[in-house]
């Protein structure tokens, strides 16, 4: 009964324009998240086709249930798993389960399809490139790849070894799984594949987080050791990511201006064994980057607030989000916390990610950035990776649903570049006064001996030498006149 009464208090207050859906959820504290996101998710996919449901059947009358709420009572009925609560609720929905399945049916014959899926808008409709399969990270705080395929093994997965392409993610079907081919610690299975319930998800042993979630963490790679930043953490898988990468050795300074968000990540980096850690409930913009606390951070990884517009049940956000008021305010906010994040005195490092579509918040923001500080370069990230960056900035990477199989994301390291060597500092560059080729100087031993005589020779000249007698004839002048 919980799940379906916050689902419903999300979809109204989204229906009020009053959040995106993926900070609501976080923000409700829900115990189950993930199933919270997919419920709330669903039904606002399948919405146009249960208001015309619950029209039809004259159901809010019949029952007196709120709109919300009767959306998200009939989507698990008719298009779901099936009502999940007892008590009343599951009374009244049983009763008019068969009004409810007749008037469904109707639609499909109107529409001239068969299957629910077929029902929704062209934005939602999926082709099999589309599907995004079923990616669980191994959380190596807590055990080893080996072990957890061995486990799955032993209840009946079939392990079918490393992919070797793209297109062998998306031919997973039952308990078929593989090693992804770009991130080591990733396995793959069908989408339909169910984990929210399974003991290694709930002992912390594996993480669901999806693939372009992952590659932020997995690029910056810190040592381990290291003193590492997670600037806008909550809720937390990356930060997780994060401290597996470094082994639980080193520090982990996590930011999150939302105390809800922050102590639900809290629960998260409890349960996957995370230690190195030290939460702050504090705007990153506020941080100072001169304290002696953050002196040895090397690595910093962003993730901040942006559109949302690659989730893949937020497509009809997207509309809302491409207004260009909003947008530059998200880009003026993520690129002030770029910045910032290069004011760190040791930083080496920076991974730069959002989960939107949008060159306004990715390779713009990144421009910018880089022409405000010039002692920082872009790294080229993974070469073989299907999808890059937008021109000019090909060394960045993007995601996509038809070709990466993940949601959208954009993904960009910046380096600090390194100091210039002797032999840098010596290089002098002339040009000809006659107007010939420049000529570049790159000797670092000082020049040679034919050169240093030569030299020596034309130090010793006047600027505006006279001959010898005329000199002598001078000094004589002077002796006379005195």
């Amino acid at each position: 009964m919980a799940l379906y009464m916050k689902a419903a208090e999300i979809l109204e207050k989204v229906a009020q324009k009053k959040g995106a859906v993926k900070t609501l959820v976080y923000d409700s504290k829900f115990q189950n998240i993930k199933q919270l996101f997919a419920l709330v998710c669903e039904t606002q996919k399948y919405s146009s086709v249960l208001q015309e449901i619950i029209n039809s059947t004259k159901l809010l009358k019949e029952t007196k249930l709120r709109i919300h709420l009767a959306k998200v009572l009939v989507y698990d009925l008719l298009i779901g798993h099936g009502v999940k609560c007892g008590g009343t609720w599951k009374t009244m929905m049983m009763k008019h389960r068969s009004r409810l399945q007749a008037a469904l049916a109707r639609i499909k014959v109107k529409r001239k399809v068969s299957r629910n899926q077929d029902l929704l808008p062209s934005s939602f409709q999926q082709t099999r490139d589309d599907v995004i399969p079923r990616y669980v990270r191994v959380n190596t705080l807590k055990t080893t790849l080996e072990d957890v395929i061995d486990y799955l093994k032993r209840e009946g997965f079939s392990y079918q070894g490393t992919a070797c392409r793209l297109e062998d993610l998306s031919h997973l079907s039952g308990k078929r799984f593989l090693c992804d081919l770009h991130l080591q610690d990733l396995l793959v299975f069908s989408a339909k594949t169910a984990f929210h319930n399974h003991f290694l998800y709930k002992a912390g042993h594996i993480i669901l987080q999806d693939k372009a979630s992952c590659l932020p963490a997995f690029l910056l790679n810190p040592q381990v050791g290291s003193h590492v930043i997670d600037a806008c953490a909550a809720p937390g898988n990356k930060t997780s990511h994060l401290a597996a990468m470094i082994k639980n050795k080193g520090k982990l300074f996590a930011f999150d201006l939302d105390a809800k968000r922050l102590s639900t990540m809290s629960t998260l980096l409890l349960r996957a064994g995370v230690t190195c850690h030290q939460l702050a409930n504090q705007d990153f913009l506020k941080v100072d980057p001169q304290s002696s606390e953050y002196k040895e951070v090397e690595y910093i990884l962003l993730d901040p607030s942006c559109s949302g517009s690659g989730m893949v049940c937020l497509r009809d956000e997207v509309s809302e989000l491409q207004d260009e008021g909003r947008l530059q305010a998200l880009a003026t906010f993520q690129l002030r916390c770029l910045n910032h994040t290069l004011q760190f005195p040791r930083v080496q490092r920076v991974v730069y990610s959002t989960c939107s579509i949008h060159s306004q918040e990715n390779e713009e923001v990144v421009s910018a950035c880089l022409q405000q500080n010039p002692a920082f370069r872009l790294v080229h990230l993974l070469p073989n990776w299907p999808e890059r960056g937008h021109e000019p900035f090909t060394e960045c990477l993007r995601a996509s649903t038809a070709k990466t199989r993940t949601h959208g994301f954009f993904v960009a390291m910046l380096e600090r570049r390194p100091p210039q060597t002797d032999e840098e500092n010596l290089l002098v560059i002339t040009t000809l006064p006659s107007g010939g080729e420049e000529k570049q100087d790159t000797h670092q031993s000082g020049p040679s001996d034919e050169e240093q005589e030569n030299t020596e020779t034309a130090n010793k000249q006047p600027t505006n030498p006279v001959s010898k007698k005329k000199r002598r004839n001078r000094k004589k002048h002077k002796k006379q006149e005195f």
